[in-house]
């Protein structure tokens, strides 16, 4: 077990222009209970299996790796944009990754400095939005649930995409704006009190070609589209994207 290290708040000069200050107090309120399975984060809870295997499948199969091996990300760089309290960021970085993680809602932030160093884990933790990580590259990039609450989604992912090394992997995934994610979502989890209310607006959801063509545009390759399904027995990956989906490109080398 690695001695638990957590840094100090990094916000460069520039101002955060990717972060809506209300999306980041919504979040915040809700850092408490981030870690616990039964609280208002549940739904994340039971998501990430199904995150962790994407992600995982994804990583073996760019670098070719031995899908038994246990620290598929070791002397990699690992970013994970938009980590809430560290659901991602901690399995990350027990695959071996060196972990940097960001988050608008410095409450988070700071649940997940704590419970980090309590499990002996080294996170390079920040506060503030993409621009935290601004002339920095990473091996691997996650940004799973985020870009639907940023300020502007095609510069969010243009400057995601900077942070990526040549060669190096993009691994994304949002809710698909259609009439089941509304009623899903919005109307159905939202009402019944599975998902916090006001944590999604439906207007900013954006399809898969969005999305894509955001993504290419930022000089990417987008290899897979897998959709995110969700049944009597759980989250599952599959073809449709109705409802959510992931998606990987890779950064084209110079």
């Amino acid at each position: 077990m690695t001695d638990a290290s957590v840094s100090t708040v990094t916000i460069p000069a520039a101002p955060h222009a990717s972060v809506v200050g209300r999306e980041a107090a919504h979040f915040g309120k809700l850092a408490a209970e981030w870690w616990d399975p039964k609280g208002s984060s549940a739904m994340l809870h039971r998501l990430n299996p199904v995150r962790l295997r994407y992600i995982r499948a994804a990583v073996d199969r760019h670098w070719d790796l031995d899908d038994r091996t246990f620290a598929p990300l070791a002397g990699k760089l690992a970013l994970d944009m938009g980590c809430g309290a560290g659901l991602l960021a901690e399995p990350l970085a027990r695959m071996g990754g060196t972990v940097t993680a960001v988050d608008a809602a410095a409450e988070s932030i700071a649940v997940a400095r704590v419970h980090a160093e309590g499990r002996g884990l080294t996170i390079d933790y920040r506060a503030g939005g993409v621009e935290a990580v601004a002339g920095e590259t990473f091996d691997l990039a996650c940004s799973l649930e985020v870009v639907e609450h940023v300020a502007d989604a095609q510069a969010f992912v243009a400057a995601l995409a900077a942070a990526v090394t040549p060669g190096g992997l993009l691994v994304m995934s949002t809710p698909n704006r259609t009439w089941w994610s509304r009623i899903a979502l919005v109307e159905g989890a939202e009402r019944l009190g599975q998902i916090p209310r006001g944590t999604h607006d439906w207007d900013k959801f954006l399809t898969p070609d969005e999305l894509t063509a955001m993504i290419s545009d930022a000089g990417f390759e987008v290899i897979d589209v897998t959709g995110l399904s969700v049944g009597a027995t759980g989250f599952t990956l599959g073809g449709s994207t109705a409802l959510d989906y992931f998606v990987t490109a890779v950064r084209a080398r110079p």
